[in-house]
C-alpha cells in the first residue's frame, strides 16, 4: 500500500494544495499533527485539503486539539482523525496519537506528559504503523522527544514511525530496531507499508 505521509503544514495552503494533488497517486495518505498555527488557520488548511478523496488519517498537532481538528474534518469524507486509537486498512493497521509529548513550554500547545502518552500508547497494536506528532527521544528530535514514543516503538516494534514536531529534524531519517523512524515535514515523502 503506497502512502503520501507529511507533518506540519502551518497553515502553509500552497504546500497542500501540491499534497492534494500527490494524494491522487496513492492508497492513503497520513497526517503527523500542525495543519493549524497555535490554533489558527485550520478550518483554512483542512479546508484546501478536503479535496483530498483518498482515505486520510490525521492526528492532531501541538498546534491544534483532538476535538478542534475532528470539527475541522467534519465535512471531509476521506478523513479519520487518530488520537489514541487505530484503523485497519487494506490489512495494514494505524494507529494514531496526537499533541506534544512531553509537554511543551508554551501555554497555548495541545500537550501530553509521558505518562498519559504511555498510557495511550499502550493500546497501540503490535506491528502497526505508528502516527505520532512528536518523535521518539533521541531520534530525529534534536533531544526534544519522548520517552514514552520511544518504549512504545521498542515494545510494539511497528514497521514505520511517522511524526513531525521538530522542524529542524524535518526529512531525517533514525532506526529503532527494525522500525524506520521518520521526521515528515511539510513537503511529504511516499512510503510502501505492509
Amino acid at each position: 500500500m503506497r502512502a503520501l505521509a507529511f507533518s506540519d503544514l502551518h497553515r502553509d495552503l500552497e504546500q497542500a494544495r501540491r499534497l492534494v494533488e500527490r494524494a491522487r497517486d496513492v492508497d492513503v495518505v497520513l497526517c503527523a499533527g500542525d495543519l493549524a498555527s497555535m490554533h489558527h488557520g485550520l478550518d483554512e488548511t483542512v479546508a484546501v485539503l478536503a479535496a483530498i478523496e483518498t482515505p486520510t488519517l490525521l492526528v492532531p498537532g501541538n498546534n491544534e486539539t483532538d476535538e478542534e481538528l475532528r470539527e475541522a474534518c467534519q465535512g471531509w469524507a476521506a478523513a479519520t482523525v487518530l488520537h489514541g486509537e487505530g484503523v485497519e486498512l487494506a490489512g495494514v493497521h494505524v494507529f494514531g496519537l496526537g499533541g506534544g509529548v512531553p509537554v511543551t513550554p508554551w501555554d497555548w500547545s495541545f500537550d501530553l506528559t509521558e505518562g498519559e502518552a504511555a498510557s495511550v500508547l499502550d493500546r497501540c497494536p503490535e506491528r502497526a504503523v505508528l502516527v505520532v506528532h512528536s518523535p521518539p527521544r533521541g531520534h530525529v528530535d534534536n533531544g526534544l522527544g519522548s520517552v514514552a514514543v520511544l518504549k512504545s516503538i521498542e515494545a510494539k516494534r511497528p514497521e514505520f514511525a511517522l511524526c513531525g514536531h521538530v522542524h529542524e529534524c524535518w526529512g531525517r531519517e533514525s532506526q529503532i530496531g527494525a522500525t524506520r523512524v521518520l521526521n515528515l515535514g511539510p513537503a511529504g515523502v511516499v512510503l510502501e507499508l505492509g
